[in-house]
């Protein structure tokens, strides 16, 4: 008998064998099961929405009208409703429920239909896998006049049920902090928490819901009074509607026979001008992104109902053919929920939809409300009607370009693009392609590439915008029709298949000019609104080429941005000298450190330039730290002498300060007027700056570089030797001597590197730096795509008019 076998036999698979994970180790032990992935972030918000769910049930069933959510600075997040409070007595099992609650897997009060008509959770296991999931986890109770608290630890209670004394109001706070041994990262997004919490307002009309974040003092607030009609409106706001109002459908229906409880409908939906759909389906408040039996009713009422329409009063139409339901939903957008107690979902994530009955009571209610509509609003229903004829036949004409480019040998899957310098590696998942701006650029990475794994296709010039063509237009474009046969994958909803894509990682290489960013938005545009799949599935890389190169003697070094760049210059600079500050040796970590901040602190004044001297923005930081907490208290004669005491050897004079309150929230602000160099200056501050995260960082930045001192600054290296007054003349020193006998170039073009620079700083996997693209929040990039790249010129203007006084360093 071999080795190997006598191995296998050692390695005995009996009864001893079988384990069985206690409380809420199976939690710990295979988390993905519970709340998804725990590597990209999308299984630590999972853990949020679990218990923002819970409150939002205690809405559903009228006991909560306020939610508030809170992430600290200590990496922790808080959930607070005004709901009735979790109960705090003794459990039938002998612990308090609690405890039952918080550390048993399927516990809870939504199995059966007293507690909670209708609700997102289910089984009993999401904030019990919060809980097991998190370092710890405070549990606040509001409930018959008093507050009690409870602390867990990775599942485990670490102490009892404690009456903390009276208190006004009811409700429940989970505080809770994931735990870095099960999370990759750790970091709440704000944006991702406040996308959801925002569509959980519009789905609840009249719910109120708060989020804070402490770290970067971000809020935002939520509040909807006519519910999912306004989320179809915020959806459209960047479009042109083909109807002034969104059309609501509504109404309950018993579910079958056998089951009589009632399914409620809620469908809103506007067509505009657009050629892309947009539709969110809800189950009980859970988005259900892989849609579902509701997206199917949705999908089949709407044809029957417009297809049926249009045969019964578009009789000229002259239309050959059958119109599909691509057709009909072109322009769309929509947002269905439904309320059904006990609904089923392909997993725990709630993703998609399974319960069978509801598809028919969708279809039924959207055909009958729907069909009423179009018979009472006859001008709009033909201009829909039309949108679907013109839809249909851009569909058929796309149809005959693609059979016209397959005759070509193009897309048929049997020819690649001459363009392409493909590479050796058959398989997908070790497979990479570098989408290159421009021929010149294309020449260097087919030159500097590892053809192993690496291939190369470079475009010419910008790609057509797909946000504002039809299919048709786009399939006829060159470029993309290059780009879709490289890929391998198909294009449009009856062909395209992700599997099928012929590399993992698609990487966008552009120019760090103004240019290659335009290119890489209509690259990403393409891809967001033709082949989402393949971002989803994370296939979607942006190349990070450097910026600079400095170069001495025969020695090279490459650096991605400004920063990188000024750390290398100081620390060069400082390398093998003493710095005495006041007399004292500073260490190098020390100057670094301080320099650092001295020039953040420099850049951050540079970057508000344009909306605040940066004279005097300096003297209101460095004049008192108390503006933060007592700003709207301090008088205008305060101020002053605070900034005279800062203003002593400026350029400033002539100050007068006068107090505004503003009508709009009544936010304090300070007017201030001066001379500066004998002009007259103007500038408001406003409390929201002063307690704003631009106005923090410099504050910052000013704590750490005041740590070197004010005093005499001496540096000796080597022979020479020099002093300075002030940190300031230091800087500007180093600042000089550190790009002695250094020649620094700036990138501006791929172009501009040879073959084995591209390879060394760029496409080296040891070394480079990619981005990858990730979609965080479906309908916050789908407002961004449409302002940023639709028809509608008002939003895009407003976009720009809110971030151009933000870019002091543009290159135009």
């Amino acid at each position: 008998m071999s080795a190997s076998n006598e191995n296998r036999r050692d390695q005995s698979y009996d009864a001893g064998s079988i384990k069985v994970l206690e409380g809420l180790s199976a939690v710990r032990k295979r988390p993905g099961m519970y709340i998804g992935d725990t590597d990209d972030g999308s299984g630590l918000h999972h853990m949020v929405y679990e218990v923002v769910d819970n409150s939002i049930d205690e809405s559903l069933a009228g006991y909560c009208d306020n939610i508030n959510l809170i992430i600290h600075d200590n990496g922790s997040l808080s959930v607070e409703d005004n709901g009735r409070g979790i109960p705090v007595g003794m459990h039938e099992s002998g612990r308090p429920v609690t405890e039952v609650v918080m550390c048993v897997l399927h516990a809870g009060g939504k199995f059966d239909q007293e507690s909670y008509k209708v609700s997102g959770g289910l089984h009993g296991v999401g904030v019990s896998a919060v809980n097991a999931l998190s370092e710890w986890l405070k549990l606040e109770i509001k409930r018959d006049g008093f507050l009690y608290e409870q602390n867990f630890s990775r599942g485990d209670p670490i102490s009892g049920l404690i009456n903390k004394g009276p208190t006004e109001g009811h409700g429940t706070k989970i505080t809770f902090k994931p735990d870095k041994e099960i999370f990759s990262s750790v970091e709440f997004s704000f944006d991702v928490l406040s996308g959801r919490l925002r569509e959980q307002a519009f789905l609840n009309k009249g719910l109120k819901i708060n989020i804070k974040d402490e770290r970067t003092d971000k809020e935002h607030r939520f509040f909807f009074e006519d519910g999912i009609s306004e989320f179809v409106k915020h959806l459209n706001k960047s479009a042109t509607p083909l109807h002034k109002n969104p059309i609501l459908v509504t109404g309950e229906r018993q579910l079958s026979e056998q089951q009589k409880a009632l399914c409620h409908v809620e469908i809103a939906m506007q067509w505009n001008e657009t050629f892309q759909e947009r539709a969110y389906f809800f189950t009980n408040n859970i988005k259900n992104k892989d849609g579902g039996t509701h997206m199917a009713g949705f999908r089949s009422g709407l044809t029957r109902t417009i297809t049926s329409y249009i045969e019964q009063n578009l009789k000229n139409a002259n239309l050959k053919g059958e119109i599909i339901g691509e057709d009909v939903r072109e322009g769309l957008t929509a947002v269905i929920s439904v309320k059904l107690p006990d609904p089923k979902f392909s997993s725990q994530t709630k993703d998609k939809l399974v319960s069978s009955d509801v598809r028919a009571v969708v279809d039924s209610l959207l055909s009958e409300g729907l069909s009423m509509w179009l018979e009472e609003h006859p001008s709009e229903a033909k201009a829909i009607c039309q949108k679907v004829i013109d839809a249909k036949r851009a569909r058929e004409a796309a149809r005959k370009a693609r059979d016209l480019t397959r005759r070509k040998g193009v897309l048929d899957g049997m020819g690649l693009p001459g363009k392409l310098a493909d590479c050796q590696e058959k398989d997908p998942k070790g497979a990479e392609i570098f989408i290159v701006e421009g021929e010149s650029a294309g020449g260097s990475a087919k030159s500097g590439r590892d053809r192993r794994f690496q291939a190369i296709l470079p475009l010419r010039g910008k790609i057509l915008n797909v946000e504002k063509a039809r299919f048709d237009k786009m399939i006829a474009s060159q470029e993309i029709t290059t780009l879709i046969t490289a890929l391998g994958c198909g294009i449009g909803s009856e062909e395209f298949d992700a599997s099928k894509v012929r590399y993992h990682k698609i990487i966008l290489m552009t120019d760090a000019d103004v240019d290659g960013s335009h290119i890489r938005i209509l690259l990403l545009t393409f891809f967001y609104r033709q082949m989402q799949e393949l971002v989803q599935r994370g296939y979607l890389y942006i190349a990070q080429p450097p910026l600079y190169k400095v170069q001495k003697n025969k020695s090279e070094v490459y650096f991605k941005d400004d920063e990188a760049l000024e750390k290398f210059l100081i620390e060069q600079a400082i390398r093998d000298a003493e710095v005495h500050i006041s007399g004292t040796l500073v260490s190098e970590d020390e100057v670094l450190s301080g320099l650092s901040a001295f020039y953040a602190y420099r850049r951050g004044l540079q970057k508000l330039k344009k909306r605040y001297d940066p004279d005097m923005l300096d003297a209101l930081i460095k004049a008192d730290k108390r503006f933060k907490e007592d700003f709207s208290l301090m008088s205008e004669e305060e101020i002053l002498s605070l900034i005279d005491s800062h203003i002593e050897h400026s350029r400033i004079t002539s100050v007068r300060v006068n107090k505004d309150l503003l009508s709009e929230g009544a936010e304090v602000v300070f007017h201030i007027s001066f001379h500066k160099d004998g002009s007259p200056i103007k500038m408001t501050i406003s409390e929201s700056f002063i307690k704003g995260r631009e106005y923090r960082d410099l504050q910052k930045s000013e704590e750490q570089m005041r740590v070197l001192g004010e005093g005499l600054y001496s540096v000796k290296k080597g022979a020479s030797h020099r002093s300075f007054p002030d940190l300031k003349a230091f800087s500007e020193f180093i600042l000089q001597t550190s790009k002695k006998g250094q020649t620094i170039q700036r990138y501006k073009g791929l172009g501009e590197m040879n073959p084995k620079q591209l390879w060394e700083t760029t496409m080296d996997p040891k070394v480079r730096t990619l981005l990858k693209v990730c979609i965080e929040d479906v309908v916050e990039a789908d407002l961004a795509f449409s302002d940023l790249m639709g028809d509608e010129v008002a939003p895009r203007r407003e976009f720009i008019e809110r971030v151009a006084l933000d870019n002091c360093n543009l290159d135009i």
